[in-house]
């Protein structure tokens, strides 16, 4: 199981990673009004989701059965159970993004 670091110190900002051995780019964005972040995808160039929010408990791109999207389950998690938000006060401080391997998931 790997985690995705979210730096909120530079938010929006684009970053790439390898996801199933295909490089992913991710812009996260912040709304300061609503206290939400949301996920912008792309793959080689080209925009495959834009907005996508992160909610806890459901997997990012959950609606999505493009091929063209990561093969990995992502989801905002809070393995010490002290909270079940998604918010600028819990997002990498007790809540993160951990990637579960196809295999990981049965």
């Amino acid at each position: 199981m790997e985690i995705i670091e979210i730096e909120k110190e530079h938010i929006p900002y684009r970053f790439e990673i390898v996801l199933s051995d295909t490089v992913f780019t991710f812009e996260v964005h912040y709304n300061s009004e609503y206290d939400f972040f949301t996920v912008d995808l792309e793959r080689d160039g080209e925009v495959l989701a834009t907005g996508n929010k992160l909610v806890y408990g459901v997997p990012l791109f959950a609606s999505s059965v493009d091929d063209r999207f990561p093969r990995v389950e992502i989801l905002p998690y809070d393995e010490s159970g002290s909270t079940q938000v998604v918010s600028w006060a819990t997002l990498s401080e007790t809540v993160f993004l951990y990637v579960f391997e196809e295999e990981e998931n049965g």
